[in-house]
């Protein structure tokens, strides 16, 4: 039942992916180019889904547990630091030259487009090297407070037993 929900919430992802055009870089470049062919329906699409997550956050984090899991996995860093900033600036970079954020290339792997392919390459090897980093470098790069900060943790009223299953129960 787990790996169907997965399947259907990507599935309508994929979808309001593609029908919103944000698998298509010109139209996300577009958006970028404010002082030619300007196109601001990515901000349309963007505070839809920011006001969808408000709710839906605020809606699912009262349940006492989530369905499919044991503990709900929130951040529990919330400080802002270089290490975060310097993820959002290469972000920020990488889809303002290539068109494409990791939510909307992976519906256009389906494409075959070959810069979709690239993108998706280049994406793998910027986290496998993120990683290397996070892991081989010394303290001036750690986030303060260290590794427990990473740690997930329970969030929200959960006051009896969850009512998802343990974490390798289900390998459906």
């Amino acid at each position: 039942m787990r790996l169907l929900s997965v399947y259907l919430i990507g599935l309508i992802f994929g979808l309001g992916i593609s029908i919103s055009g944000m698998a298509n870089p010109e139209k996300v470049l577009n958006f970028f180019d404010i002082t030619g062919t300007w196109d601001p329906s990515l901000a349309f699409v963007m505070g839809g889904a920011v006001v969808v997550a408000f709710f839906g956050y605020r809606y699912v984090l009262k349940r006492p547990g989530p369905s499919f899991d044991h503990m709900f996995h929130v951040p529990q860093n919330r400080t802002i630091d270089l290490k975060l900033l310097g993820g959002s600036a290469v972000f920020g970079v990488g889809w303002g030259l290539s068109g494409f954020c990791p939510g909307g290339a992976l519906p256009a792997i389906g494409t075959g487009r070959i810069e979709v392919l690239i993108f998706t390459v280049a994406l793998i090897g910027g986290m496998a090297l993120a990683r290397y980093i996070n892991t081989h470098t010394t303290k001036r790069f750690q986030t303060p407070g260290g590794p427990a900060l990473h740690q997930p943790a329970a969030h929200g009223p959960i006051t009896h037993a969850p009512m998802g299953p343990a974490p390798d129960s289900d390998k459906t």
